[in-house]
Parts: structure tokens; sequence; C-alpha cells
């Protein structure tokens, strides 16, 4: 398969523009001027300017080759440990969430995770907010490959975007996972509007805290038989995905490939994973 790197998007405001001869392409890093509280995604307390500095030093042209490459990337870690151990206690507050799902009574697997409501914690906003900019970059890219329209350049023009589509609730996730826990094969759409790229936040150490619970992703390849992918993120790590397909360069063209995500078993221990959605749901 043919490694693609140049980003061939039409400028758009708010992103950069790029082409073959963009070298280094530059990728925007947040939504300046964007007020917290300006949509229903914002949250009663803004994190402070020096929140989640992780986020500043991400190699988003490394990032957007690994996922033109595979469909999948993994970042360096996100949050510090104290920050995982803080977010993973959320799961015990049910004020903080507008629905449980225990994946057994729907045959999705093993375990329960639960979708947050507004506001949003501070750092499951900042991660959503500060992520999708880049994110918006490369996601545009795909829909130009594909022939399909773009996305708005900050996360409140993608909020705007859904409430338009009639989806208003949010998508962000806790996930828990005990001995036997597993998560079947699937895709993660909420509604018409479908955002192609999220995050899922290791919060537990692989090894330490749980065995086994591996990140498994299979990719169904035109004329071909699919492709499993299986990663293994340390504490703190990223890993950026497909939501349900990606382009793929074909002998015509670019050809769209389908991507599922499930959790292999958990031998042992308690895995706790964050999911940053970045569309709205129905």
């Amino acid at each position: 398969m043919e490694h693609v790197s140049a980003y061939e998007t039409p400028h758009l405001p708010g992103l950069p523009p790029a082409g073959p001869t963009a070298s280094p392409a530059v990728f925007p890093t947040g939504s300046p001027g964007a007020s917290p509280g300006a949509s229903p995604g914002g949250s009663a307390h803004p994190p402070s300017a020096g929140g989640l500095p992780a986020l500043q030093d991400l190699d988003w042209v490394a990032l957007a080759a690994e996922l033109d490459e595979e469909g999948v990337a993994l970042t360096p870690p996100l949050l510090t440990r104290e920050e995982c151990a803080e977010v993973r206690a959320l799961f015990d507050e049910p004020a903080l969430f507008r629905s449980t799902v225990t994946m057994a009574r729907h045959r999705f697997g093993e375990g329960r995770y639960r979708y947050f409501t507004h506001p949003l914690p501070d750092l499951v906003r900042t991660l959503r907010q500060r992520l999708y900019p880049p994110l918006a970059h490369i996601a545009t890219t795909w829909a130009e490959r594909l022939g399909e329209a773009g996305f708005p350049h900050d996360h409140e023009g993608l909020v705007a975007a859904c409430a338009a589509a009639g989806q208003h609730r949010p998508t962000p996730l806790l996930l828990r996972y005990g001995p036997g826990g597993y998560n079947c094969l699937h895709q993660d759409v909420y509604g018409e509007l479908t955002f192609p790229l999220q995050v899922a936040v290791m919060l537990d150490r692989p090894d330490e805290d749980f065995t086994g619970g591996e990140s498994v992703f299979v990719e169904q390849r035109p004329r071909a038989q699919s492709r499993p992918v299986v990663k293994r993120p340390r504490q703190g790590q990223g890993m950026v995905f497909a939501v349900r397909h990606r382009p793929v360069r074909s002998i015509r063209g670019w050809s769209r490939v389908t991507l599922r995500h499930g959790v292999s078993a958990v031998h042992s221990g308690q895995r706790h994973v964050l999911g940053v959605i970045f569309h709205d749901a129905r």
C-alpha cells in the first residue's frame, strides 16, 4: 500500500492551508477565543491555561501519518498518573452521568459504561475541546479524499452542527471492566452526523492494575480478508482511531475501509478507559 502523508485539503476557516508542498504541516492546537460556556459542552469551571501540558507537545504530523497507515495511532501520555486516578474515581459519582449501560444486558460484552451529562468534568471537557481542532484537520482531509463534506474547525461548531441534526446528548464516557470483562466489536455512531475520529485514554496500568484487556481493531478492506490490529496503551496514553471508516489508497483512487473496535477479555483486576467522542448523540 502506498504511504500517503500529503494533506490535500481545501482551505477552510481556522484550518491551515496544506498540500504536497506544505512541509511540515501546521496543525491547529486549540480553539483560541472560544468561550467554555458558549455551548452545552461547556463546563462551569474552566481549566487553567496551564492544564494538560502534554497536549502542547503532540506530533500531529506523525499521528496523522500513523492514522493514514493503520487507522489507529497511539499518543504519548496525555494524562498524568494523578489525573488518571482523578478521572477513574468519577465512575462512582452517579450524579455526573446521564445514563449507565450494563453491557451483558444488551449482549454488548461484559462490563459497564457511563455517559457523562452536562456540564462535563473539566478534564474531560478540556480533552474534548483541545484535541478536536487538529483531529478536524485530519477528518476534513479524509472527507475530501472520499468526496464528503468537511468539518467545523472548532468543537463549538461541531456541537452546533450536531444540535441542528437533533443530536444534543453528550457522548464522552467512562468504561469499567472487571475479570472476564470484554467489549464486542462495534462502532460509536450516535446519529446522522458522525465525526470520524475518537480518542480512548487508558486510566490504569496494564500488567499491574489488570491483565488481558487488549484493545482490538478489525479493518474490513474491499475484496480482502479482515485485518486485526491489537494495541496495549500504557497508563495515560491515548488511542486515536477511526469511528466508522477511513480512506485507503487503491488502484481506482480512494476506497472507504470499515473499522470496528472492541476489547479482549480482562483476566484479572479492573480496567478503566475514558472515551472521548466528539459528536453528540440523539
